[in-house]
């Protein structure tokens, strides 16, 4: 099957609402900004992607072009972003896009899989972090995910709220408080947190913790047990930011080598 690769930032990309996580049908394709320094990469990726129903628009400048066309992000669901672009990194070029407004899922390509760039994205607020050598099906699934994520930040819902003394969760807009003050914790952050204060007074172990960050069987890290280095450093960026705004928090409790339990002294409601 042969596929005509747009290389052009100015065309217009097909209007089709956010998918959900089931899948993908012929009348709503998942629209993607892919972001990729290497030609014949990115001319690959884009031609397997575009075989599974994708919609692409590719950028091989370093962003440039993505950022002096804005707009186009209105009309795509998520971003693919290459790793190891020169200028600006990913990583800046993610910043930039979130200070610009866009709020899309951003999902990284790296080149190798090492838990410090997976924890360097995640703690810039990307949605995932996907090694190139893992292949087609596997990105597949994740970019159908974060998409799904991002459209369940995104529906309406009814003003609900989860109260666990000084933190207020705002189940609508996916925002945690702690006594009134902003957390600014990441869609990883908050889910984890919404999770542990689920189980007020209950240990959730690490594998339950890094399901929830990411989806149930995912593998990262080295070794059978890598994953638990990166659960806790997650945990430390929580803490930190709680501390922030409170140098005595002292709400996560640690169980060594088991997980973690929000503390026992509050019942939620």
């Amino acid at each position: 099957m042969t596929v005509s690769l747009d290389q052009n930032p100015e065309s217009a990309l097909p209007a089709s609402p956010i998918v959900a996580l089931a899948g993908v049908s012929n009348a709503n394709p998942i629209r993607v900004l892919l972001v990729e320094g290497d030609q014949i990469f990115r001319e690959i990726l884009s031609d397997e992607l575009s075989e599974r129903r994708f919609v692409i628009r590719s950028f091989g400048d370093g962003g440039a072009s993505l950022l002096d066309s804005l707009a186009t992000a209105g009309d795509a669901d998520v971003i693919i972003l290459d790793w190891s672009l020169p200028k600006p990194s990913g990583i800046d070029l993610l910043l930039q896009l979130r200070r610009h407004g866009v709020n899309l899922p951003v999902v990284f390509l790296t080149g190798r899989g090492l838990p410090a760039h997976e924890s360097l994205a995640l703690d810039r607020g990307a949605s995932d972090s996907i090694d190139k050598a893992r292949g087609i099906e596997v990105l597949v699934r994740r970019l159908k995910r974060a998409v799904g994520v991002g459209k369940t930040a995104a529906d309406p819902q009814t003003d609900k709220r989860i109260v666990c003394g000084k933190l207020v969760l705002e189940l609508s807009v996916s925002r945690a408080y702690w006594d009134g003050g902003d957390l600014g914790l990441t869609v990883g952050e908050y889910n984890i947190v919404h999770l542990l204060v689920s189980n007020v007074g209950r240990y959730v172990t690490y594998r339950a913790i890094y399901d929830r960050l990411h989806y149930e069987g995912f593998i990262a890290g080295s070794g059978n047990d890598g994953y638990r280095a990166n659960v806790r450093s997650v945990i430390k960026r929580i803490r930190n930011k709680f501390r922030d705004l409170d140098p005595t928090f002292a709400e996560i409790e640690n169980y060594s080598s088991f997980g973690y339990c929000w503390g026992k002294q509050a019942d939620a409601s």
